[in-house]
């Protein structure tokens, strides 16, 4: 079991992009890497990588957003091109942070971010690592049962911290031991911000975007992806029950430049419950050592 440790302290602020605010924290100095966190009820930046920032701060600037919809960033996504709205702002971040390039890691919804922003500039990303990315195209067909959670939170009876739980500890990750209760009650508590309620970033779509859900936009049908020069670690949990593990190859057999490292008796956090494995795969990546 992997020990919890709380990130160290970190500078704080909040930027204005393109009518948004979203809210960044950083630390450490060096080669600047943007930490874009997974999509589930409740996440923020700095909680999902609570287990990597101190350790990825030796060598990196780390910059953590809590992307819109999340954390104090402003609420309210795209539902149309939810991607392509979040690659534009951490573009914009980018450009207000005066930096042309950076290193990205990206998470579920966050590897979504990331991959897109990629194929859209990929002159603005030196290198990327994507664990369990969302829009690979597995779910085209059949969501999982850990998407279909995910979805229905706010659906129903809407949230409750039963849910969450169960979304957490049967779907999120491999061991449920290993996921403190306090964990839990932080993410329960963001989810239920009044302005999260009423326009979650992360739901079953309906309506005339109902056919661009979430699970149907696939990365491997967009012939860019070929040509992605950017150097790429693909990261998947064996046991990943939210995105299936096939889209690691999927995605890996299509990038040019892309590893891929299949992580055993893992599930959908692989930086969270393979933190020391995570940390050490991450920084050698980073730094040219594959």
């Amino acid at each position: 079991m992997t020990t919890h440790t709380a990130p160290p302290t970190m500078r704080e602020s909040l930027y204005d992009i393109d009518g948004k605010k979203v809210f960044v924290a950083e630390t450490g100095d060096g080669p600047p890497v943007l930490l874009l966190h997974g999509g589930g009820p409740g996440a923020s930046g700095a909680s999902n990588y609570s287990r990597n920032i101190r350790e990825l701060a030796k060598k990196h600037r780390v910059i953590v957003p809590d992307l819109p919809g999340y954390g104090r960033s402003g609420k309210g996504v795209d539902g149309g091109d939810p991607f392509g709205y979040l690659a534009d702002h951490i573009r914009g971040l980018l450009d207000r942070l005066g930096l042309d390039k950076a290193h990205l890691v990206g998470n579920s919804y966050g590897g979504a971010c990331a991959l897109r922003l990629a194929l859209d500039t990929p002159e603005r990303v030196d290198r990327m690592v994507l664990m369990g990315p969302g829009g690979i195209g597995t779910t085209r067909a059949l969501p999982t049962r850990g998407l279909n959670s995910l979805l229905n939170y706010y659906a129903g009876s809407g949230p409750s911290r039963e849910k969450l739980e169960k979304f957490i500890r049967q779907y999120l990750v491999f061991n449920a031991a290993d996921i403190p209760d306090a964990v839990i009650d932080e993410r329960y508590a963001a989810s239920i911000d009044p302005e999260v309620v009423a326009s979650p970033p992360l739901r079953r779509p309906s309506g005339p975007n109902a056919p661009r859900t979430l699970w149907r936009m696939d990365f491997t049908r967009d012939k860019r992806l070929a040509r992605l020069p950017v150097p790429t670690l693909v990261l998947w949990g064996a046991q990943d029950k939210v995105n299936r593990p096939s889209g690691g190859r999927m995605l890996a057999d299509r990038l040019p430049n892309g590893d891929l490292y299949v992580v055993a008796n893992t599930g959908h956090w692989v930086q969270f419950e393979r933190a020391e494995l995570f940390n050490r795969l991450c920084a050698d990546f980073l730094a040219g050592r594959r």
